[in-house]
């Protein structure tokens, strides 16, 4: 689990083919790995990877083809900036929202706007996920924990602060650009709740019953 505050920007510095999937190698000065040990996940871009190895201040990742296909991970080259978060501890301030590093699809920045020292997005979200985000509510774009301040059908609007544009990768932002996008975990199991609560593929009877 994340939380959505981004603890540095690194940059990807190799990425090798591996039958299929790649391993990815991403070098990170301002994170500290003294603590991190090989199995230990960190969020890329929102997309939690478990660390294969470990040089100085550099880790590299294993990302599995379903990763590649479903995640803006695939679209990385040599010299892309990523944001990076540790998995939490019990330690960690809650400082955002709880984030699985699951991401539920790609969303589409479909405009960009100044709003006094604020910059505004509006982002497109998949048809199938905008049911899942609400005005102020939380989402996750890129791993950055977000707070909704207004829903137009599949479009969303986020107000970024000077800070988040200068500690993430989210000033490089431009209208066509694919994010990764996490709703949040929540409204997923409320839904879930709801669905067994009307008795998913069985008119309401539990499937424990008449079983003696």
């Amino acid at each position: 689990m994340f939380t959505g505050i981004i603890q540095t920007v690194g940059t990807l510095v190799e990425q090798t083919p591996t039958g299929g999937d790649a391993r990815l190698t991403i070098e990170a000065p301002g994170l500290d790995l003294a603590n991190t040990a090989i199995g230990d996940s960190i969020a890329v871009n929102g997309v939690c990877l478990t660390v294969t190895d470990l040089d100085g201040d550099r880790f590299s990742v294993d990302c599995s083809a379903e990763t590649l296909r479903l995640t803006t991970v695939g679209q990385l080259a040599p010299g892309s900036r990523v944001n990076l978060e540790p998995a939490l501890t019990l330690a960690t301030p809650l400082g955002g929202h709880l984030v699985s590093g699951h991401v539920d699809g790609l969303a589409i920045i479909d405009a960009r706007r100044s709003e006094a020292r604020a910059t505004e997005f509006w982002l497109r979200v998949p048809p199938e996920l905008a049911r899942y985000v609400a005005k102020k509510g939380s989402v996750a774009i890129d791993g950055v924990s977000l707070t909704v301040n207004e829903v137009s059908g599949t479009r969303c609007r986020l107000t970024i602060i000077p800070h988040t544009l200068e500690v993430t990768i989210m000033g490089e932002y431009r209208p066509g650009r694919q994010v990764n996008l996490e709703v949040d975990l929540m409204a997923r199991y409320l839904e879930r709740l709801l669905q067994a609560g009307d008795g998913v593929g069985g008119g309401g009877q539990s499937p424990y019953q008449d079983l003696s």
